[in-house]
């Protein structure tokens, strides 16, 4: 995945959440059991901000193959791979090149020191230290080469974990042998171990015998898309995967009896899998796909080494022609043959499609989920995640922000397995530590927290973003909480005001309830046809109307009181109250209905605020004549606007004391949107229509009325997507300025549009890459536009992750270079839209830093929760930002201070 792959709004993968789940050891079916009660605030479904645990395990890894590079140089030997490059893989010369390991030993330790870890995982090539494979007199410098790397960690205080085969076989074994099909392979590798253990365990503990044997049997003997390149013989697969387990059982007996009781280390395999999740999770038969799907791959290899020593019983029914069969001295011999659980959770085995049996159901990539699998299924092992990590495309350099997101949604399910689940995880291996040669993908992706220009002849390693990311978690263990400070106790002032919003309040033609208006008498189902007769000769006391007779304001206020809010914040609709646009055909009794909703909400002690304008992305709000004749693109419209907002002063400003002229107007862009200059030209009208309408109220109704008049804007927080990249530092405060200072700079501070914002399109536009400017203000417009706001009103709800990416193209969108990206370890409701509650106070403070102080008025505030009663995530997100807003109300040097803010829940 790439940043250039990306589109507007990024989405890299779907965060399947943990179920709570039981079970038993060789159960890890009930990992899909799913809990009737599950709900996405609970604790042990958020992020988890906390450490991992003292001394745990931080590491980065290599593959020897991947890195080393120099092929065939000072005695090295061909490998499989070596060969399988040159047959197999089209515009891919040769492995020689790399990152050159071999090469720059140095750089790659700088590399290490830069990030901090305290291991390093790295193969031994096996054609390095013995050309055709046998053991006789190692290759002197291959053999020098290890020594320096070992000798250089173990200065560094860096432990190392040596993995003896990677994939690299001795291209010589292949052709004499036939490779890992033929068991004499078996006692080579246990030669080739026994002279590395002798040789190195001196300043090794942890060993690796083999590097995720499913690829190795799958991809080289059954796909054929990794080397040796043989495909479409099962039996090969299965007698490939036999011989690999029986070359690890070997190698751990003959480490276990002649070299732990005084190397005093430890061994395992590093196996590797995917990730699956059901169809239907209360489905028997998909739940059975599953776990059919996880036994394949991972149960292949886990449950004889892991597990009772023979292959799952599903595998031996389902392959029994095929499958070689343990005899009970061989599983007496396999079993429990490994230290701990090397884990490999990486792209190599979710891509391509092929790599593993998805049976129907869906691929996560649920790392937390998996753990639980392996905890239920083999008896709650300890784990070292032996790999992990993403990819991005080749020409992806330092600012891969993908894969720092995919890191910390990778590090925060390990994190949660550990304190929630009880998973004995004790270390982690980032994969990998440098930019190399990716198997069938050859160069054309990269895995490396160091970016290498392969083409370069010093290859420099130059740390990604993803390293500088790593490196911080490593410094502080874990997840610090920094972005929020803890929670407060606290009231806030006793003139806050509270409340709640909605959108247009469509006004009723006539009365609900008209028995006291009626002069008549009626008779219902006289003659049963359900209908009613007017009795004749019958004339009834009638009185005049009433606010009450309305019965679903009565009914809307009853709400509001129980609620006990101070203010009802609603929108009248211009079409309903002026059907022309103009002044000549005015709705009395629409008028007649919002008089009756502000003047009963007094009565309940309810103040209203009464948004003159509320047009939304499916209906602009416009009367009919003024959107025929082109909306907001036309100067009439302004006139018309003005003149309607003078008629609403007059008509209930007696009884209304904060005003709303125009709801998100900086919104409006995504509906005047066939160009730059339409959106600029309708945004320049919206923001003289509101002058003109707070102008004239200032003139003839401020002094009698005493309101206030200001317009809301959608005032969402930007923060950087990638903190380690500068171009997106700016682009968060691009995104305001396009987003908020758009209209909060000629209004609430110099009545001309932001500089920076003027500037960035016109730089565009002087490169060729938009057509659009913004209009130019004349002296009168910027006087007239200056100073018309009495306080500040935004709509916030949610926090935006933002990156600079460069777009071509005359649209308002194209002109900001900006996109988005999701952060799917964060809270987020069925829309996505994130629960970031600190985003609040940071964009009050950005607010009174840059037009300083005055009331603010949070005017729409909330999130969307499917519940129809028990709306958990809608309490807690309410709970969280108004925790933010009361630290602003606190008055402490960094706090908002403002004197008064309505929170509003969003309808």
């Amino acid at each position: 995945m790439s940043n250039g792959g990306l589109q507007r709004s990024v989405i890299l993968s779907a965060l399947i959440l943990l179920r709570a789940v039981t079970g038993f050891s060789g159960d890890g079916r009930a990992i899909w059991s799913k809990n009737p009660n599950f709900t996405p605030v609970n604790e042990s479904q958020l992020f988890l901000y906390d450490t991992f645990p003292k001394n745990f395990f931080w590491g980065v890894g290599t593959g020897a193959l991947q890195v080393e590079g120099s092929w065939k140089k000072d005695g090295k030997g061909p490998s499989i791979w070596d060969h399988f490059v040159h047959t197999h893989l089209k515009n891919v010369s040769s492995t020689n090149g790399s990152s050159d390991s071999y090469i720059f030993l140095e750089k790659d330790l700088s590399a290490l020191d830069f990030i901090g870890v305290s291991f390093y995982q790295f193969s031994i090539s096996w054609p390095r230290l013995f050309p055709d494979g046998i053991v006789t007199v190692a290759n002197a410098k291959g053999l020098q080469y290890y020594n320096t790397l070992l000798d250089s960690l173990v200065l560094r205080n860096i432990e190392p974990i040596v993995t003896l085969y990677h994939w690299d076989l001795p291209l010589a074994l292949q052709e004499k042998y036939g490779g890992w099909k033929n068991d004499t392979i078996i006692d080579i590798f246990n030669d080739y171990a026994t002279y590395c253990f002798q040789t190195f365990g001196d300043r090794v503990k942890y060993w690796i015998t083999i590097h995720n044997p499913y690829l190795v049997a799958w991809h080289g003997y059954g796909t054929g898309m990794h080397a040796p390149g043989e495909k479409g013989n099962l039996a090969a697969v299965y007698t490939v995967g036999h011989n690999l387990i029986k070359a690890h059982s070997k190698v751990w007996h003959n480490y276990n009896t002649h070299f732990r009781p005084h190397q005093k280390g430890w061994l395992s395999i590093t196996l590797g899998s995917h990730w699956i999740e059901p169809n239907r999770s209360e489905n028997t038969m998909d739940i059975l796909k599953c776990q059919q799907s996880m036994v394949s791959v991972l149960g292949w290899f886990a449950n004889p080494i892991h597990g009772d020593g023979d292959y799952p019983e599903g595998m031996k029914k389902k392959l029994l022609s095929i499958l070689p069969l343990f005899s009970e001295a061989e599983k007496n011999e396999v079993r429990g043959t490994a230290d701990f659980f090397a884990f490999s959770f990486g792209p190599n085995n979710f891509k391509p499609l092929n790599t593993m049996a998805k049976m129907g159901q869906n691929v996560s990539l649920n790392l937390r989920e998996a753990l639980n699998w392996i905890k239920l299924e083999y008896n709650n092992p300890r784990i070292l995640i032996a790999e992990n990590g993403w990819f991005t495309d080749s020409h992806v350099k330092t600012e891969d922000t993908t894969a720092i997101y995919m890191m910390k949604n990778f590090l925060s399910q390990v994190l949660q397995a550990i304190r929630l689940d009880e998973i004995r995880v004790f270390g982690y291996t980032a994969w990998s530590l440098l930019d190399g040669f990716e198997w069938q993908d050859a160069y054309t992706i990269r895995r490396g927290l160091f970016y290498v220009d392969f083409n370069s002849k010093q290859k420099e390693r130059k740390p990604k973003s993803s390293a500088h990311y790593y490196k911080q978690i490593i410094r502080e263990n874990g997840f610090s909480l920094k972005e929020a400070t803890p929670d407060v106790q606290g009231q806030f002032p006793c003139d806050f005001s509270w409340g709640v919003t909605e959108s247009v309040l469509k006004p009723e033609s006539v009365a609900s309830s008209p028995q006291f208006s009626d002069p008549y008498l009626y008779l219902w189902n006289a003659t049963g046809n359900r209908l009613l007769h007017r009795v004749e000769g019958v004339r009834l006391k009638t009185r005049p109307a009433q606010c009450t007779d309305f019965v679903n304001i009565k009914k809307q206020l009853e709400m509001l009181a129980r609620m006990k809010v101070t203010h009802y914040r609603f929108a009248l609709d211009w079409a309903s109250v002026l059907p022309t646009g103009n002044l000549s055909a005015v709705n009395r009794q629409a008028l007649r209905y919002y008089r009756c909703v502000v003047s009963e909400g007094l009565k309940l002690g309810i103040s209203a605020m009464v948004t003159l304008y509320y047009p939304t992305h499916a209906h602009l709000g416009l009367p009919e004549p003024l959107l025929h004749d082109g909306g907001w693109l036309n100067p009439l419209t302004v006139e018309a606007f003005q003149a309607y907002a003078g008629l609403c002063f007059q008509e209930l400003g007696d009884l209304v004391k904060l005003w709303i002229t125009i709801n998100e107007p900086n919104r409006l862009s995504d509906i005047y949107n066939r160009s730059g200059n339409d959106t600029y030209g309708a945004a320049h009208n919206l923001l003289v229509a509101h002058a003109l309408a707070w102008r004239l109220y200032d003139r003839q109704f401020r002094p009698s009325q005493r309101g206030a008049v200001s317009l809301s804007l959608h005032a969402d927080w930007a923060e950087p997507a990638n903190p380690y990249a500068d171009s997106h530092w700016r682009a968060a405060e691009r995104f305001l300025q396009f987003e908020i200072a758009w209209f909060a700079e000629p209004l609430f501070k110099t009545g001309d549009y932001p500089a920076a914002m003027r500037e960035y399109i016109a730089s565009k536009h002087r490169r060729g890459l938009s057509s659009s400017a913004l209009p130019r203000l004349t002296e009168a417009e910027r006087r007239l536009l200056k100073g018309t706001v009495d306080f500040c009103a935004l709509n916030h709800f949610t926090t935006r992750f933002v990156m600079h990416e460069q777009l071509a193209g005359s649209r308002y969108d194209s002109d900001r270079d900006i996109q988005f990206l999701q952060d799917i370890t964060r809270l987020s409701s069925p829309t996505r839209l994130a629960v970031i509650p600190w985003g609040v106070r940071k964009l009050l403070r950005w607010v009174r830093r840059n037009y300083g102080d005055m009331d603010i008025y949070i005017t729409a505030s909330g999130i969307d929760d499917q519940a129809l009663e028990d709306d958990r995530l809608r309490k807690y997100y309410l709970e969280k930002y108004l925790q933010e807003v009361l630290k602003g109300k606190g008055g402490a040097p960094s706090d908002t201070g403002q004197s008064e803010i309505s929170d509003k829940n969003k309808e």
